[in-house]
């Protein structure tokens, strides 16, 4: 009983042994498909490289436009009060004028 059990668990073992080892197509194959998973993996990383130097540079240009928008605002808003100022000046003057006007229409 004992050899027969020792003679299954040794055939057992020789066919495990034999049906687990790889042949050498085999291992091409995977060695094959290592080697493509590697390059798409190279392409993926330099794909990504590129999408981050795009963004890079899309902030770069967006930064420059809130620049130079908030430049035009400076320049908007000083425009403004100019032209407040102005207005003020010219409703001053055109009070005095008719104050003038009819200070010269008194007499």
């Amino acid at each position: 009983m004992k050899k027969m059990i020792a003679g299954l668990c040794m055939m057992s073992v020789l066919a495990m042994g034999l049906g687990g080892c790889a042949t050498q197509k085999d291992l091409q194959a995977v060695q094959a498909r290592e080697k493509a998973i590697a390059a798409k993996a190279d392409q993926a990383a330099q794909d990504a490289e590129q999408a981050r130097m795009a963004a890079d540079e899309a902030i770069a240009k967006a930064n420059a436009a809130i620049e130079r928008a908030e430049a035009a605002e400076q320049r908007a808003i000083e425009r403004e009060r100019l032209a407040a100022e102005k207005e003020k000046m010219a409703e001053e003057k055109a009070r005095e004028a008719d104050a003038m006007f009819k200070k010269s229409m008194k007499k």
